[in-house]
């Protein structure tokens, strides 16, 4: 059975003991605790777990892993308990770990990893992602962020972990790079680039190594994959003035979507990719709208604020994720497309922008120069839980999904 956590439903109480590892092996230790930490983290971030405070653990007889007591773990609010056994095997580490249902005493899950130092934090990634999928939760832990950053001189594209972990530059030239958008599988880049002295749109495989440009014509630029990863919209003005265009994903069959004068841009797909949520100055300031993905049936659904940009659409199709300008600071809102009602996600005076949602839907990354720097910052869809995921140079402009 699956069981699918909505919003409003209770966390679920799970037990992460420490791992139990072989004492005379400092290797074993460090990957124990490693591995612990970050699933730890993991878990908190999801907000589909709650985890069993530690300090409880002293309220129970010790974990043997051998022959658990459920009445002890049921006696502390646990429902599910996560068991964790770390050995070595020459240079590598051998990882066991046993998910349990307390309730009904019964082992629900059970995994086994080899790993080397490099990989630890994958492989609690990898386990944090399978408890996910237990319960019918997209996993998101393995999943990376792309972003822009000019920490080694000029903008170039960046990758990260989902936590801001390993940082990586992609793109190596001495011409702009910027917003990039992943592919549905993250094995693709949309990004525009100046390199060839024009801003031109490229798809970028930064696990082949390979660069295809797509439109070469004028300036392109906000590039967006559908989510089956078939298509790719993008604005340029090639013909003019900035209009929207969809093309294959490997960039073949352009065709413009919109035929206006006022300036169209700033594309995002629906979950279903049967709409494309926009922002146009159609009626005199920047606005968000909705088109079909053919380009038919343009409705306005903003209302109130004279600059409104940058919609991410939710993942559950629900919720558009939108930059608006008051007062000269810029604060990132939500629109529920159900209700149509606006929340303020962000009331800090600084530039809040280009959110990008998580997998699941209750995340949003976003740029801002809260802290007098541009960097990277991560909150929850309720506004909780701000942190900061970048500290060298300015990174702004990241992509989780599309």
């Amino acid at each position: 059975m699956v069981l699918t956590i909505r919003e409003g439903v209770p966390a679920i109480s799970l037990a992460l003991p420490p791992f139990s590892y072989e004492a005379s092996s400092t290797q074993a230790r460090e990957a124990a605790d490693t591995i612990h930490q970050v699933l730890a983290d993991d878990l908190r971030y999801s907000r589909v777990f709650s985890l069993v405070p530690r300090e409880h653990l002293n309220y129970i007889r010790p974990l043997n892993p051998r022959e658990i007591f459920f009445k002890d773990w049921e006696s502390i609010q646990t429902r599910i308990l996560v068991v964790g056994e770390i050995s070595q095997s020459q240079n590598r580490i051998i990882f066991e770990v046993k998910v349990y249902d307390v309730k009904s005493e019964r082992m629900i899950l059970g995994k086994r990893y080899q790993a080397e130092p490099d990989v630890y934090r994958l492989v609690a990634h990898r386990v944090a992602d399978e408890l996910m999928k237990l319960y019918g939760e997209k996993p998101f832990f393995t999943s990376k962020i792309v972003f822009v950053s000019n920490r080694d001189g000029n903008d170039e594209l960046y990758m990260m972990d989902y936590d801001g972990a390993n940082q990586t530059r992609l793109t190596f030239n001495k011409w702009r790079d910027y917003m990039p958008a992943w592919s549905p599988d993250q094995r693709a880049i949309a990004f525009t680039s100046y390199r060839a002295r024009n801003p031109d749109l490229y798809i970028l495989y930064p696990y082949e190594g390979k660069l295809v440009p797509v439109s070469t014509r004028g300036t392109n630029f906000s590039g967006a994959f559908s989510p089956d990863g078939k298509k790719l919209a993008f604005c340029s003005t090639r013909d003019g003035n900035s209009e929207i265009y969809v093309a294959n994903a490997d960039g073949s069959n352009v065709r413009r979507i919109t035929f206006n004068s006022a300036i169209d841009t700033a594309p995002s797909w629906s979950p279903t990719g049967r709409e494309i949520a926009f922002t146009s100055d159609r009626t005199g300031t920047p606005q968000i709208y909705i088109m079909d993905a053919e380009g038919g049936n343009v409705r306005k659904v903003s209302f109130g604020g004279n600059y409104l940009d940058a919609p991410a659409w939710s993942p559950d199709g629900e919720r558009i994720a939108f930059v608006s300008r008051v007062d000269n600071f810029f604060d990132l809102y939500i629109l529920n497309l159900k209700t149509n009602k606006i929340t303020k996600l962000t009331e800090t005076k600084a530039r809040n922008e280009s959110p990008s949602w998580s997998p699941d839907g209750r995340h949003i990354i976003f740029s801002s120069n809260l802290s007098g720097s541009i960097q990277i910052y991560s909150v929850d869809y309720d506004a909780s839980n701000l942190r900061c995921m970048t500290s060298q140079g300015e990174n702004k402009l990241a992509n989780w999904t599309n």
